[in-house]
């Protein structure tokens, strides 16, 4: 897949700001600073499309991305950044359980992890609840730059351990600095859009 064509469709707090639902969506979650906004941009070759910022915690609204007017990117708001609001990070995770729950044209959910630590209480969980509701099976783990190659097999085997994968779920190591990894994961994303096989036509 290339995409040449990305832009914000709508910015949402809450199910009547979510744009019509007849395209395909696959989200992207993860703990605030995990570097999601850049992956955004490296997948979508745009340094501005999602907002990086230096304070973690500061996406707080769910951010719809239009590809190549065929299918969307939902970037959800980061969770488990401790110096929010006990109040305020409720009701950013019933947003989340509002959208993941109830939105019919979701396809799948990418939960991301920094490769330098063992995933946390709240990605364990998070990826439970992502399994519960079927929409697990594709992790990311970030910063990937930050290990050598001899401890990047042992960091995906911690993920997978304490996430409880199965064989089939997928763990794809991305760097955006050094821009390497976010193919792999372009051609997950095709295969959950067309169908089986479509990543071998790459």
């Amino acid at each position: 897949m290339i995409i040449k064509k990305s832009e914000i469709e709508a910015v949402a707090v809450k199910r009547t700001q979510y744009p019509e639902a007849g395209l395909k969506e696959i989200a992207f979650a993860g703990r605030s600073n995990v570097g999601k906004s850049s992956l955004l941009n490296l997948l979508t070759g745009k340094k501005s499309l999602a907002r990086v910022s230096g304070s973690p915690g500061k996406t707080r609204t769910i951010n719809f991305y239009r590809i190549n007017d065929e299918f969307r990117i939902v970037d959800l708001p980061g969770y488990g950044y401790a110096k929010v609001a006990k109040s305020m990070s409720r009701s950013w995770g019933e947003m989340i359980e509002n959208y993941l729950e109830n939105r019919e044209n979701l396809l799948k959910v990418v939960q991301l992890v920094d490769i330098r630590h063992a995933p946390s209480a709240q990605d364990i969980q998070m990826y439970e609840y992502l399994r519960f509701h079927g929409l697990d099976g594709v992790v990311v783990a970030t910063k990937a730059d930050k290990v050598s190659r001899n401890e990047l097999q042992k960091c995906i085997a911690v993920i997978r351990k304490m996430l409880s994968l199965s064989e089939t779920d997928i763990v794809i190591p991305v760097s955006a600095l050094k821009r390497t990894g976010h193919d792999k994961l372009l051609a997950v994303m095709e295969e959950l859009l067309c169908g089986s096989g479509a990543a071998e036509k790459l």
